[in-house]
């Protein structure tokens, strides 16, 4: 997941460790807003554009929790990331309640919040990508009408897929040459997550393989414990 250019709003009232941080993740290739309490940062959340907001809990004039429930009522999308030094359940369970993403405990390994940043960005990118309306695609020699239903090789017999299968080629598609997360299609389609599902979604990945083996250009490959990628060959 690239994070160059991706915009933070970062609100810290400590502020050597303020510093810190913002320095680390702009090494990182973020590039980061600073704001010192909560009234600052909602003064600058309005004046821009952000990817990510990440706001420490305890602050003078305005905490976290009222502050990201001031960006959620002007955002619902943007991703929130709480850092607090406190680990009482309530608290993080309250932070969740206010709209957060993650949660991390001061002090927290600065490597561990780069992860959950790129994490998120990862999320949210396919979602967007997700509910996108495109509903026609060329898949090597194939042709995919998912509105329809349709797939169609060349000028053979146009097959039509089950809802399932048109689902989870359209995810494919759309990440194609590109990772498409187990979790995602599991959580789209199958609204759920365990081992079930995901033994079901493999017999239907299997099913779209079979559909895909007449053309040699396509191919969909396992990413073992991160998900499939619908490969497409083009001439060189």
């Amino acid at each position: 997941m690239e994070t160059i250019n991706k915009k933070i709003l970062l609100v810290e009232d400590d502020p050597n460790f303020g510093i810190v941080l913002k320095d680390y993740l702009s090494m990182n290739d973020f590039d980061v807003t600073l704001a010192k309490n909560g009234m600052e940062g909602f003064e600058k959340f309005k004046k821009d554009n952000f990817d990510i907001c990440i706001l420490d809990v305890m602050m003078p004039y305005k905490d976290g929790f009222t502050l990201a429930k001031e960006i959620r009522e002007k955002n619902e999308n943007v991703p929130i990331v709480f850092l607090t030094a406190k680990t009482m359940k309530e608290d993080v369970l309250k932070g969740y309640k206010a709209g957060a993403d993650d949660y991390l405990n001061k002090p927290f390994d600065s490597e561990v919040l780069l992860m959950k940043l790129k994490a998120i960005l990862q999320r949210k990118a396919s979602n967007t990508l997700v509910d996108s309306k495109k509903f026609e695609f060329k898949i090597g020699n194939f042709h995919l009408n998912s509105k329809l239903r349709f797939l169609k090789y060349k000028e053979n017999e146009t097959i039509k897929l089950s809802p399932k299968e048109n689902e989870l080629l359209r995810l494919l598609a759309l990440h194609e040459n590109d990772l498409m997360p187990r979790e995602l299609a599991l959580t789209k389609i199958w609204r759920d997550d365990n081992y079930f599902t995901s033994r079901s979604m493999d017999v239907y990945i299997a099913k779209l393989r079979k559909y895909l083996k007449v053309d040699d250009t396509v191919e969909i490959l396992n990413i073992h414990g991160e998900g499939f990628r619908l490969v497409v060959k083009t001439d060189a």
